[in-house]
């Protein structure tokens, strides 16, 4: 059964919240979006690592159809970086160690800045 997690921006809450699912096997990793055609606007893919880093937090977009908004954020859930993230580029790396990597609609990129706060609560899809 999959876990699914609703992301809140605490320092700048928006109307819409994203709900996305909890990734933190290898394979959910791996595959990430890849192949996915479109994202709803609410909606994402929260790539878990266990501690903070760059390196373990960096992501690829080969494979992948459609262009994403990327948000790291560290284990004190402080946004650290924040990128477009175009598809078949090789890879991103952040420039600050992050434990999450939050994978969503390119129209949420504005809604998080670095430093925003952010806290994530168990949801159903």
């Amino acid at each position: 059964m999959s876990k699914y997690v609703r992301i809140i921006n605490q320092s700048r809450p928006t109307a819409k919240t994203i709900t996305a699912k909890y990734c933190q096997s290898f394979l959910c990793q791996l595959r990430g979006l890849m192949f996915t055609d479109s994202l709803p606007e609410n909606y994402g893919l929260l790539l878990v690592q266990g501690s903070d880093s760059k390196l373990n937090s960096s992501i690829h977009m080969m494979f992948m159809r459609i262009d994403l908004a990327i948000i790291w954020i560290n284990s004190e859930f402080v946004v650290v970086e924040r990128v477009l993230a175009r598809k078949w580029k090789l890879g991103y790396i952040p420039s600050q160690p992050a434990r999450y990597v939050l994978e969503t609609s390119i129209d949420r990129l504005n809604d998080f800045n670095i430093g925003d706060k952010v806290s994530f609560q168990e949801t159903q899809l």
